[in-house]
């Protein structure tokens, strides 16, 4: 523990000095020469106002270099209270009262080890000072007080400052994942649908040109559909607004995935049960998740001929099979990429399940069950 708080950094972009910061320290040289001037002896006047001037210029540093700061500081202030103790006779002015800010300023700005040895100057200064300036013992220990409550207070706001800030790093974590899933989901499955029907036309481009011809209108919506919703998601990146995206599909739109076989994979639906009813939400995803799984066997399914979608409805639940015909491997590309990962992330969030993996009948399968209503994890 001691070792991860000596190695502790700084915290990152401490603020720059500003008007307010040459105000204070104006503020201290100026009480001092006010108390000065109302003082009857006036023997040590230079000495006095030297050391409240050091005090005070060292305040413009206390952010950028706090164990310089309180060095000099309070370095100045030992030798001064040493001095008096042997030498001189005077008393200290009230504008070396700005003490007080250098240890909140240490341990909210310097890192571990700048802290500790601050920590020691300001210690070892603390027993001379009250050496120099005989006090009862309640004053001794509000003098400790004060400048350990200065000190305690740094930490106290550093440490908050952290978690607020890692609390942020969170929530921005978050929403890159959900802009990622979004693009893999959306965005993604909209390319390789376009990348499909173009290998589809080009194998039809000699046999059936109206065919071919057909297809590239199919390519052109698909292209004007994938470019809308990829302006939608540089919007919310751009401007941290919600993006007017196009309206969310659902269960009963699983059955638009089905397309007859040839050319490319074939895919068959069946849809059974009452999908009417259930969540817009759970809806949702089932259908992203339909449309991944069958993106990644037209993409990956080796010696596939055709991919079947399996959407049974029961009171509590929707159970989505979706299953290929292809070879039946474990290993290879149908587990790169996010698909996988962001699938199963959709099941859990509403509270469901996800399986994919080698179907003991051949070929391979994507299994999910999410409930009627979305419950979130």
């Amino acid at each position: 523990m001691l070792a991860g708080i000596w190695a502790e950094p700084r915290p990152a972009r401490p603020p720059v000095r500003v008007w307010r910061d040459w105000v204070l320290s104006s503020a201290l040289v100026a009480v001092s020469l006010v108390e000065l001037l109302l003082r009857d002896d006036r023997a040590w006047a230079p000495l006095l106002v030297g050391v409240s001037v050091v005090v005070a210029a060292c305040l413009l540093w206390r952010r950028t270099r706090p164990l310089t700061a309180v060095a000099v500081a309070f370095g100045t202030v030992l030798a001064f209270d040493t001095a008096r103790i042997v030498v001189v006779d005077a008393t200290g002015l009230l504008g070396i009262a700005g003490l007080l800010v250098l240890p909140y300023a240490l341990l909210r700005w310097g890192s571990g080890r700048e802290a500790a040895l601050g920590l020691g100057i300001i210690l070892i200064w603390l027993p001379v000072t009250l050496i120099a300036e005989p006090t009862s013992p309640a004053e001794k220990v509000a003098g400790y007080g004060f400048f350990l409550f200065s000190a305690a207070l740094g930490a106290a706001v550093r440490y908050r400052t952290r978690s607020r800030d890692r609390d942020i790093e969170q929530v921005r974590l978050h929403q890159r994942n959900e802009l990622a899933r979004e693009l893999h989901d959306r965005v993604g499955h909209r390319v390789v649908a376009i990348a499909v029907q173009a290998q589809a036309g080009r194998a039809l481009s000699a046999a059936d040109p109206e065919r071919a011809l057909a297809t590239l209108v199919t390519i052109e919506e698909e292209a004007s559909r994938t470019l809308t919703e990829m302006r939608a998601l540089v919007g919310v990146l751009r401007d941290g607004t919600d993006a007017e995206l196009a309206p969310r599909r659902g269960v009963v739109d699983i059955e638009r995935l089905a397309r007859p076989g040839g050319e490319v994979l074939g895919v068959g639906v069946q849809v059974s049960g009452d999908v009417e009813a259930v969540e817009p939400a759970v809806g949702t995803a089932l259908y992203l998740i339909a449309a991944e799984a069958v993106t990644n066997a037209t993409r990956h399914a080796c010696g596939a001929t055709r991919v079947t979608v399996d959407v049974t409805a029961s009171r509590s639940q929707v159970h989505l099979r979706v299953r290929d015909d292809g070879e039946a491997t474990t290993t290879g590309s149908r587990y790169a990429g996010y698909g996988l990962r962001g699938m199963a992330e959709r099941a859990s969030l509403l509270g469901g399940t996800f399986r994919a993996g080698p179907d003991p009948d051949g070929g391979w399968s994507v299994d999910a069950a999410l409930p009627r209503r979305a419950r979130t994890s």
